[in-house]
């Protein structure tokens, strides 16, 4: 008899919010310096309201060619309907639990900057397994992984205090599922988007997602606005993120950035 694990969907639309999320958008340049970002995420769904505290530690080195990252939800809280619960085949008796996220670690690395082509950087991202509560189909409990090519243009204004960058990217996303006839779920992944700045403010708005060929809830896209206000030696950041398809959020995202460079 099939164990209840064969049961759960591995997909984007049959899991949490924090299971097989879209990437955030990268930009086409590694940026300078070393900061840790810690933040709580209020995800609204009817039947699942969902909230979680994340962080994620960044450092540039090699005269900013290459950057490190290491990322990731540190815990989560959820509440399942009933119906919500069997939708996704969950065992989680009453639906309400704490749960811990997976960790991510990936490498940037800049390819074109500063030249007539748009400034380029290829990002290469893997996922532990480290998340918990398959049997509340909040994690996948299986390893996945990602890598994008992000390219942007930088564009200021005649006083400089202005400037606008649009940006797009496009890549691949892998994860692991527990279909014995499809063990791997496989993705283009894709993003577009502008940067609006001035004095201390960053504005953007950008729209994003990838597409699984199972067809089975896994093409989440997303719509991103992501207000930056840049301080002496930290940055507070506010985003909302409104799922368009196959991961039915709407999710606000309060943050503050510390910049550790001496």
């Amino acid at each position: 008899m099939p164990s209840w694990r064969s049961f759960i969907r591995i997909t984007p639309g049959y899991l949490g919010p924090n299971a097989l999320p879209v990437p955030e958008v990268k930009k086409g340049v590694v940026q300078n310096g070393e900061n840790f970002e810690f933040g709580l995420d209020v995800h609204f769904k009817e039947g699942d309201p969902t909230q979680n505290l994340f962080g994620k530690y960044y450092r540039s080195f090699a005269d900013d060619k290459i950057a490190i990252e290491l990322f990731g939800v540190i815990a989560e809280h959820y509440s399942m309907s009933d119906s919500v619960r069997d939708e996704r085949r969950a065992r989680d008796f009453d639906g309400k639990g704490i749960a811990i996220g997976d960790l991510y670690f990936s490498t940037l690395i800049q390819l074109v900057k500063g030249r007539k082509f748009p400034d380029t950087m290829v990002r290469m991202v893997g996922r532990t397994a480290s998340g918990g509560r398959l049997d509340a189909a909040r994690y996948s409990d299986s390893p996945g992984y990602f890598f994008d090519f992000s390219f942007s243009k930088h564009y200021a204004g005649r006083n400089e205090t202005m400037s606008f960058v649009p940006y797009a990217s496009f890549g691949f996303y892998s994860w692991q599922t527990n279909d014995d006839m499809n063990l791997q779920n496989d993705a283009f992944m894709y993003a577009a988007g502008a940067d609006v700045k001035w004095s201390k403010w960053t504005v953007s708005n950008s729209l994003s997602g990838y597409s699984g060929y199972k067809k089975e809830n896994d093409q989440p896209m997303v719509y991103s606005l992501d207000v930056n206000r840049k301080m002496k030696n930290q940055t507070v950041r506010l985003q909302y993120l409104h799922g368009l398809r196959d991961w039915n959020y709407r999710t606000v995202k309060l943050s503050l950035i510390f910049d550790l460079k001496k």
